[in-house]
């Protein structure tokens, strides 16, 4: 009995021992393991020889902050924002540098608050932000012109200017930047009209034949609406001249007539001959270059038979308060610089603001329209043309228009 009992906790223990030994074999068991190869010299690497399968990150140093120096800044991968290019157009009429900003399609640039720098000089900036930068009070010189580090926007390119201490009535190529359109402005407020032609009962409102060498005329803009130059033709005018733009009477904005390329079109298209007026409020010689030199851009190549006009009148405008000698300057500098470019130039005026708002004798080198509505004008200097009525009758206009005898031929 006593045998029997020990055999069976032999053959009991024995299996024990088996299940022991299975279960840890099954724990170490992986079949993904690879026998280890012999190193060559035939014996079995030791432990601190045993070579470990590592995944390796070959970018897991950045997640590393003590990788790099610390003086030097975390390296962030993105991507690099790229400025955009612009160029300066730069230019000068006396003591001033002009700046407009422009991108790659020649377009103003408005809403940045550039800076402009100016060698020697200082930094200038652009407070409105409408892409443009005047500079006042320059003494004569070349200067180097520049624009300031922006985080946007980079121009590679410096621009050289000559400044002059006196005017030079050089057009100037970058007016086009400030022409602004009607659609843009308070018309009625800076579209102001003539209050001080003198006028009597012998005032002539129908188209009249003046003899021999005399042409009978009209003068228009955006005031007359559409116009039918056939008709107009057909009524015996000969030729108009057409407001091209004007200055606006409070702000001074330069403003192009919304009227003048289609009378322009219109008028050579029905054989009428034209010429071209502007309507000053300049209050410097400074600013009768820009505008000339925005009637010289709106002309561009069209051909013009007859002068180009700078228009002085009383309109309750920025420059009637104009002492005589400053509002004479205004439109000889005007007129120089038309003249400059190879046209024709007049002023156009009342007779007492020939008589009484101007030096007559320092304008006689240009072509002078007077206005006075009368059968005749008691105007005593000579003139080339004359304006005898704003409320003319023409086939082809609705409304009044002014009317107008040439003596140019």
């Amino acid at each position: 009995m006593n045998k029997k009992l020990l055999l069976i906790s032999v053959t009991a223990a024995s299996f024990c021992m088996l299940l022991v030994l299975g279960i840890v074999f099954l724990m170490n068991y992986s079949p993904d393991k690879k026998p280890k190869e012999n190193s060559g010299s035939g014996s079995a690497p030791s432990g601190s020889e045993k070579v470990k399968e590592v995944k390796t990150d070959s970018k897991s140093f950045l997640n590393d902050l003590s990788f790099l120096d610390e003086e030097q800044p975390n390296y962030k991968e993105e991507e690099v924002k790229k400025k955009k290019e612009v160029n300066l157009v730069v230019s000068s009429v006396a003591k001033d540098i002009r700046v407009t900003v422009v991108d790659d399609r020649g377009n103003k640039i408005k809403g940045v608050p550039f800076y402009i720098d100016v060698d020697d000089v200082g930094e200038y900036k652009d407070l409105d932000m409408d892409g443009y930068v005047y500079i006042a009070g320059m003494r004569s010189g070349n200067y180097e012109v520049s624009l300031a580090e922006n985080e946007n926007y980079t121009c590679s390119k410096s621009v050289n200017v000559d400044v002059y201490e006196t005017v030079q009535y050089a057009p100037l190529q970058d007016i086009k930047y400030s022409i602004v359109q009607e659609k843009d402005i308070n018309v009625e407020v800076e579209d102001t009209g003539q209050k001080d032609v003198f006028r009597d009962d012998t005032e002539n409102t129908e188209i009249t034949k003046g003899g021999d060498g005399v042409e009978c005329g009209i003068d228009v803009s955006a005031w007359q609406r559409d116009i039918d130059w056939e008709k107009v033709k057909e009524s015996g005018v000969e030729f108009a001249i057409l407001r091209c733009g004007y200055r606006g009477a409070k702000t001074g904005a330069l403003v192009e007539d919304s009227y003048f390329y289609k009378n322009l079109t219109g008028a050579h298209d029905a054989g009428v001959q034209v010429g071209v007026y502007f309507f000053t409020q300049a209050l410097t010689e400074t600013e009768a270059v820009e505008e000339a030199s925005m009637v010289l851009a709106l002309v561009g190549d069209n051909k013009l038979e007859y002068p180009i006009f700078i228009d002085t009148e009383n309109t309750n405008g920025r420059a009637d308060s104009l002492d005589k000698n400053t509002r004479t300057d205004v439109c000889d500098a005007f007129c120089k610089t038309i003249e400059k470019a190879g046209y024709k130039a007049g002023i156009y005026a009342s007779r007492d603001w020939f008589n009484n708002k101007l030096n007559d004798s320092k304008l006689s080198g240009h072509i002078r329209w007077v206005a006075e509505y009368a059968s005749t004008t008691a105007y005593k200097g000579r003139y080339e043309m004359w304006q005898y009525t704003s409320s003319g009758h023409v086939d082809g206009i609705e409304g009044r228009v002014d009317l107008d005898m040439s003596y140019l031929k």
